[in-house]
């Protein structure tokens, strides 16, 4: 587990594809177990300890998670992510490049609770969210392109089905279309930032995740 921010009321890590956040049937540990033991010992904290979690990732992707160590502070988060006050971009690797290097994409999405997976409309349907982000082809390698994106909705998945949905199914990721998976189950999706004012200190917060130690995530990281 890597702390890339730590104050009284929040902590932020860079999460490693395959760890879970929450709790889950599989009964892994999850990394808000492992963050109460990290604060329960540094802190040599008695009885239970607090922690809050304003956001997920989903398991095969890795970067930026944010917990808060205060109620005062989940209270507020859970506002900002709600309301969209707070810039969260993504790092995608996908085989095909976009028809269009930049653009603003809007769906309707409806999730499928069973499947685990969300379908993406063209217009409202039944039970359907309206799911948009920005994305920008940021490099490319011989045969693989980084695509930088700024969620400006949080659906289930919505990251990946968009960006299927355009044809551009993300590195490792055969639920949405890929034709193959990574060696180590993870797909190539990264929580790379987050920016944000504290909501306490009310500070500018600006935190970057370094990208998992793979020949391609570090070839782009350092193009």
């Amino acid at each position: 587990m890597k702390v890339l921010y730590e104050d009284n009321h929040i902590i932020v890590i860079n999460k490693k594809a395959g760890e879970i956040v929450q709790g889950d049937k599989t009964g892994d540990t999850s990394l808000c177990d492992t963050m109460k033991q990290y604060i329960k010992e540094k802190y040599c904290k008695p009885g239970n300890v607090f922690i809050g979690l304003p956001h997920r990732l989903d398991r095969p992707v890795s970067g930026v998670v944010v917990f808060a160590k205060t109620s005062k502070a989940l209270e507020r988060l859970n506002e900002m992510f709600r309301d969209g006050k707070i810039d969260k971009r993504y790092w995608a690797i996908v085989k095909d490049v976009p028809a269009e290097p930049e653009r603003e994409l809007t769906h309707w999405i409806v999730r499928n609770e069973k499947l685990n997976k969300s379908f993406v409309h063209e217009k409202e349907v039944k039970n359907s969210k309206r799911a948009t982000l920005r994305y920008k082809v940021i490099a490319a390698s011989r045969m693989y392109n980084l695509v930088e994106v700024e969620l400006l909705t949080g659906r289930h998945h919505q990251i990946r089905c968009q960006l299927a949905a355009i044809g551009c199914p993300i590195k490792g990721d055969l639920k949405y279309g890929a034709k193959r998976s990574n060696p180590d189950g993870s797909i190539s999706l990264h929580a790379r930032s987050v920016k944000f004012i504290h909501p306490v200190s009310k500070q500018l917060i600006e935190i970057t995740a370094p990208v998992p130690e793979e020949p391609l995530w570090q070839s782009f990281e350092k193009a």
